[in-house]
């Protein structure tokens, strides 16, 4: 059973239209009265590298963003509960339908719109046996043959699944990929989390579990056709994203 007290935490990403890359830039914070917004270290990194400015909606690196309501960058993520898809839409993120919250939402959707480059992500949930839980869907089955949705159909929840790097990738050589026991490729982790990922599998390259959590079947998107629960337990009492990149530009009191 996993717990609320790191639950409240959501990344954003950006990413770089040119280089394709992505970068952690800010985290939103959620303590059940109050909702705050930093830019974080990543954020200058992606300045320098791919002349990331500072968003419309937070226009200053150097500030801490307070409010009682949910901003309304991360509010227009959601969708609209009178949508006649609502149900649908919480099944897909295998959320329970009484008062789903708005930061468990986006934290399994993803908040992913057509219109700009933005994505965001949670802090992992932490059960009472010190491991640590991560939802993600499965990324890149445009790109892979339709016989690959013939065996993602045939998957049940709580099939094992394996990571394994794709270095000869043309187009991403740190692409992971999830993989069936019979090293069936099924799609690709999320490129935002890779380098922390990486980081993860270093230090404990053997305690990674990633299981099949749902599949969605037609007409849900192919985007969100797989989900995916990731455990894993830190040593050392490291926490997770506890990287320079994922700190806040400005310190907090």
């Amino acid at each position: 059973m996993t717990t609320s007290t790191t639950s409240k935490t959501l990344f954003l990403a950006w990413q770089d239209y040119e280089s394709r890359s992505w970068f952690p830039v800010g985290r939103l914070t959620f303590d059940g009265e109050r909702y705050r917004f930093v830019y974080i270290n990543g954020a200058k990194e992606a300045q320098i590298k791919c002349r990331f400015e500072p968003l419309l909606s937070f226009p200053e690196f150097n500030k801490i963003y307070d409010s009682t309501y949910l901003f309304p960058l991360f509010a227009n993520r959601l969708m609209s509960t009178s949508r006649p898809e609502y149900k649908l839409f919480l099944e897909k993120l295998n959320i329970e339908e009484s008062n789903p919250d708005p930061i468990s939402i986006l934290s399994r959707s993803e908040g992913k719109r057509e219109t700009d480059s933005l994505t965001v992500f949670p802090y992992p949930e932490l059960d009472n046996n010190g491991r640590y839980h991560y939802y993600f869907f499965v990324n890149g089955l445009r790109y892979l043959p339709s016989c690959t949705i013939e065996r993602i159909n045939q998957l049940k929840t709580g099939d094992k699944l394996w990571l394994a790097n794709e270095f000869q990738n043309e187009f991403d050589s740190q692409a992971i990929t999830l993989n069936t026991k019979d090293h069936y490729i099924l799609g690709y982790c999320p490129r935002y989390l890779i380098n922390y990922l990486s980081d993860i599998r270093q230090q404990q390259s053997n305690d990674i579990d990633v299981r099949v959590e749902r599949v969605n079947l037609p007409p849900i998107p192919l985007q969100f056709k797989l989900f995916c629960q990731m455990s894993y337990s830190l040593l050392n009492d490291v926490q997770p994203f506890s990287q320079q990149q994922y700190q806040p530009i400005i310190a907090e009191k």
